[in-house]
This record gives C-alpha cells, structure tokens and sequence, in this order.
C-alpha cells in the first residue's frame, strides 16, 4: 500500500513539472515573439509614416542590391585567400594581392552603407533622427556596420 501512494505520489510530481515547464515554455515562446525581419535601420523606428516607408522602400531598392554584390564578392575573395593560405608553396605575391581586394570591398561596402545612412536621414523628423542617431551607435558599438555587415551572412 505504501509503494502505491508513493507511486502515485511521483507521477504526480512528475505530472505536475512537465505541465508546468510546458506552460513556462508557452509563455516565454508567446511573450518573446517571432524576432523582426529586419532590413535596414529604419525598421527599427516604429513611428515612421506611410509615406516615409515607401520612401525607405524605394531607397532599398537600388541600394540593397549593390550592398548585396558587394558582400558576395567579399565572401568569394575570402573564400578564394582562405584558399591560397593553405596552397604549397604559399605565393605571398597573390596572398596579399587577393587581401588587398577584400580591403577595397569592405572600404566600398563602408561607403555605400555611409551614402545610404545619409540618405535615409534626409527622410527622418528631428525625433525621429534622435532615434536613428541612437539606433546607429548600438549597431555600430560591435564595431561592424551593424545590420549592413558581412558577418554571419552569405549569399
């Protein structure tokens, strides 16, 4: 008799811990929320108009490209000196060749990325350019180009 109410005692316990982790899971899936698909800065300031979203759209459409073919040429030359650094021999000519080619497209993605800041800027009402100079330093503070980085992205 003591073996069944302890029994039933522990799947109980058991019961009751797997409901409760279910309903914490839940909650903390719901509360959280599905993370924003975020393209560019101005995704981040809530309280833009109509008007200033298809402005925003209409700038990413020549810019989001040209960033894009960017990125992948920085990929393909990574890819392309992660290869030579292992080739036997190491010709050190074309090592540094291929290196200085990264540097230039990371110099005009940096660029392209400057001109788009500026121009999106122009679209923005003092608050709103408070928020996105706010906006700017945190994604720039890891020392990247915050969403506009290469890092973690291929195409």
């Amino acid at each position: 008799m003591a073996v069944t109410y302890f029994l039933t005692g522990f799947v109980s316990a058991v019961f009751l811990a797997i409901v409760i982790v279910a309903i914490t899971y839940a909650y903390l899936k719901r509360t959280r929320g599905k993370p924003r698909n975020i393209v560019g800065y101005l995704d981040l300031i809530p309280d833009l108009s109509e008007v200033q979203r298809n402005q925003v759209q209409e700038i990413r459409r020549v810019f989001l490209p040209k960033v894009d073919k960017i990125r992948q040429s920085l990929y393909t030359k990574r890819v392309e000196l992660a290869d030579l650094l292992f080739i036997e021999p190491a010709d050190r000519e074309k090592i540094y060749a291929v290196a200085e080619q990264i540097l230039h497209h990371q110099s005009e993605l940096e660029s392209e990325v400057i001109e788009h800041i500026l121009e999106e800027r122009e679209l923005l009402s003092p608050s709103q350019k408070r928020k996105f100079y706010d906006i700017i330093v945190q994604q720039f503070a890891s020392g990247g180009l915050g969403v506009h980085d290469v890092k973690g992205r291929r195409t």
